[in-house]
């Protein structure tokens, strides 16, 4: 399991994620943080993981102003 740090890049955090799925081994569990600003990137990111296949185990509020989610990448 490895935790990853998209606050910097802000709401341009969906490529970023992607790359790391595509490199991480089957089935590994990742955790993101990423900044909420108006709450739509929870969502987005959401749809994000569900459209390229892989599960998203949970989706929580980190602080104030991030938000954290669990993706399972699938094969």
């Amino acid at each position: 399991m490895q935790r990853y740090d998209l606050r910097h890049l802000k709401d341009d955090f969906y490529g970023r994620m992607m790359e790391i799925l595509e490199e991480a081994v089957d089935l590994e569990v990742s955790i993101f943080i990423f900044e909420i600003g108006d709450f739509s990137s929870v969502q987005k990111s959401a749809d994000v993981v569900q459209e390229a296949g892989h599960e998203l185990m949970n989706s929580l509020k980190f602080n104030e102003a991030d938000w954290m989610i669990v993706v399972k990448k699938r094969a």
